[in-house]
């Protein structure tokens, strides 16, 4: 057999072998790793803090608005200057004003604006706040209690944020 016959059978060994790894074995391996009990609660991966789940209903907090769809994420293309994100904009801030019974200039600006990847878990003190009172009636826990459980969730290097993942499940603890 010539060295040339030689690499080529060696090097379609190699991408036979490979194609097995890379095709077959490592998405098999993964896919049944997400079937695992344990890793996911009511679609939510257990264990983490980093991905903002917002949760229907009144007794939880909510995140930013979102424009992506779980497990995707991504922002509005729309800026500043495209007038169908000022309606967006002023949409979000009376529903936000309603739901929480406060004036819409009350309303903070990250309650109404998306982040960049849409799956941020933080907001502002300010909008856990105008949040509070609305979660006290929802869950029947004392105002001070939640306003508690905020201060404890409530953090930050650059910048002071709240992270609502952490907070709604301390919240799911204490109810």
């Amino acid at each position: 057999m010539s060295t040339f016959a030689k690499q080529a059978a060696a090097g379609l060994r190699v991408l036979l072998v490979l194609t097995v790894i890379t095709g077959v074995l490592y998405p098999a391996a993964v896919w049944a790793t997400t079937r695992l009990p344990g890793l996911h609660a009511n679609a939510e991966a257990v264990g983490t803090t980093l991905v903002g789940v917002d949760r229907e209903g009144d007794q939880w907090f909510h995140t930013r608005p979102s424009t992506a769809t779980l497990p995707a994420s991504g922002g509005s293309n729309k800026g500043e200057l495209n007038p169908d994100y000022d309606e967006v904009v002023a949409e979000r801030r009376a529903e936000v004003a309603r739901r929480e019974r406060v004036a819409e200039s009350a309303v903070p600006l990250d309650a109404v604006t998306a982040s960049a990847s849409g799956l941020d878990p933080h907001i502002s003190p300010e909008y856990a706040a105008i949040q509070v009172p609305r979660v006290a009636r929802a869950t029947g826990l004392p105002e001070q209690r939640v306003r508690d459980l905020v201060a404890a969730h409530t953090g930050g290097v650059f910048t002071t944020t709240v992270n609502v993942t952490a907070l709604n499940r301390a919240l799911a603890a204490a109810g």
